[in-house]
């Protein structure tokens, strides 16, 4: 296959799933199972495309991270609970990061462990869309301390792929009483440094392997995941909004019981 008709189709697939309580590291991995892709030779790649989906995020809510930067400097309480909170949520992800990075990147090599987290991740939505009870937030910056750096923890259980960073971080901050859409968009917002840190990370261990000729295929994907991301993140509130979690939770069993059929079939 072309390569940039495989850069497209990765990108498209990073900027629908980045966002959703799908797994983008999940699909990812399965994509290049089901298309046949040398796993090696596009694994970098992946890692790579991700903040032109971290970029739809800055763009879409740029009003109101440069009203919490410059409140930063005014002293403003809702500024400094806000950076304090996406601090304290991040903080766990790097150490554990660090500590276990080397085992998180074997587990990426392996479908069947995707197909799993798929499932069980999807039962957990179910869970706890019937059990929580969560309330009005009041947004990021209302949230506790604690709240938030509970929530930090819960996302480290994503470094397992296909469990998917924001499916754990909006399921654990709704398990905590955090309404919806406070939930939806407290994992926006903590993509950016766990993501932006992650993708760093990951080029600068294995900047080796990146040639100046794939810096066109890169720019291709992630430009495409931009796109896609912008458009996907503004439908992913309306329908969360309107339908909750459970559509998505239905979709990672079937996918993922689908795959398992597959890899064992192949």
């Amino acid at each position: 296959m072309n390569e940039i008709i495989t850069a497209i189709i990765l990108g498209i697939v990073e900027g629908l799933t980045e966002f959703l309580p799908v797994s983008s590291t999940g699909h990812l991995i399965l994509a290049t199972e089901l298309l046949g892709y040398d796993a090696a030779r596009w694994a970098i790649f992946n890692i790579a495309i991700q903040p032109g989906a971290i970029l739809a995020i800055v763009v879409l809510y740029r009003k109101l991270f440069w009203e919490m930067f410059t409140g930063l400097f005014r002293r403003d309480p809702q500024a400094i609970a806000f950076v304090r909170n996406l601090l304290l949520a991040f903080f766990p992800a790097v150490l554990l990061g660090l500590a276990f990075g080397d085992y998180i990147e074997l587990l990426l090599e392996n479908a069947v462990v995707v197909a799993w987290a798929l499932i069980i991740g999807g039962f957990a939505i179910l869970l706890v869309e019937r059990y929580a009870k969560p309330r009005e937030s009041g947004g990021v910056a209302n949230l506790s301390a604690r709240q938030s750096i509970l929530i930090g923890l819960v996302q480290c259980i994503a470094m397992i792929p296909g469990v998917s960073r924001s499916g754990a971080t909006i399921l654990g901050a709704m398990s905590l009483g955090v309404d919806r859409k406070t939930a939806a968009e407290f994992s926006f917002f903590l993509a950016l440094p766990t993501l932006t840190g992650a993708t760093a990370l990951q080029l600068f261990k294995h900047r080796d392997a990146i040639s100046s000729n794939d810096l066109g295929l890169i720019a291709v994907g992630a430009f495409v995941s931009f796109v896609v991301a912008w458009a996907v993140i503004k439908a992913f509130l309306a329908v969360v909004t309107r339908y909750g979690f459970t559509p998505f939770a239905w979709y990672r069993i079937i996918v993922g019981a689908a795959a398992l059929l597959w890899l064992a079939a192949r």
